[in-house]
């Protein structure tokens, strides 16, 4: 499909998703989240190694949901909306590093995006937070759930009663982002921090991020055998016996993604 509400490009096995709607602060409406779960499809049969995710401009990540969107919407109306196939997971499942780029504002469904990533690395000028308290309703995307896994259940839930919006230092200082670099080195860092992982085994990246992933989802026991059976799959790899060689002949591993 042509894209109307999103910009996607690829750069040395990075790919980059930007939500492209400057004049609503890259607000998501309906046809924005549908592009997006489009271009994640397209992507799983490129060569891409590594996803990342901004916004348009310098003012905003994404700054929520179109409110719009939800003027006249019943209880049942939302529930149906809900209940198809959405942003939020298909991110988390995408079977690439994901790493949210987070350029301004990332506020209420955008923060429920943020989430959903892998990585979050925010410039010194972003704002966070889950305000949607504040018209009457609760976190929907996930926010409930996601947060509270990060931060832990007393700031989760502080952030989400109150609905305020807290600094990327803040952000920092309790495991909401990774990094916070001034916002004129982000997209530096970032590209950086993305040449990095795609250098790796696209083998054994899928593994680790679907390791690392069962520890918010399963028991210990169960994540240890989930685990212990990702391990041994890599030993299946044309991968694991490159990096094995490269090893012994002190050189830089090859990686075929097989």
């Amino acid at each position: 499909m042509a894209f109307q509400n999103i910009l996607l490009e690829t750069k040395d096995r990075v790919a980059i998703l930007t939500i492209h709607r400057p004049d609503k602060r890259n607000a998501l409406n309906q046809q924005t989240r549908d592009e997006i779960l489009q271009a994640l499809d397209d992507l799983q049969t490129t060569e891409i190694r590594v996803l990342v995710i901004t916004g348009s401009g310098d003012k905003a990540f994404i700054a929520g949901a179109d409110i719009g969107e939800f003027e006249g919407r019943t209880a049942l109306t939302q529930r149906d909306v809900m209940k198809q196939r959405r942003i939020f997971d298909a991110v988390e499942e995408f079977p690439r590093p994901v790493i949210a780029m987070i350029n301004g504002f990332c506020l209420g469904g955008g923060m429920e995006f943020a989430l959903a990533c892998d990585i979050r690395i925010a410039a010194e000028s972003a704002r966070l937070g889950q305000p949607e308290i504040n018209l009457g309703i609760i976190p929907g995307g996930g926010g409930t759930q996601r947060l509270t896994r990060l931060v832990g259940e007393g700031k989760a839930m502080e952030l989400i009663l109150t609905g305020d919006l807290i600094d990327s230092a803040e952000a920092k200082a309790i495991g909401l982002v990774n990094d916070v670099v001034p916002a004129a080195q982000l997209q530096e860092r970032v590209m950086a921090l993305a040449a990095r992982i795609a250098e790796k085994s696209p083998v054994a990246l899928r593994m680790a991020k679907e390791a690392v992933k069962s520890a918010s989802r399963m028991n210990l026991r169960e994540g240890l055998d989930r685990e212990t059976d990702l391990f041994c799959l890599t030993f299946s790899s044309e991968d694991k016996a490159e990096g094995v060689r490269a090893f012994f002949e002190k050189r830089k591993a090859e990686y075929k993604g097989r």
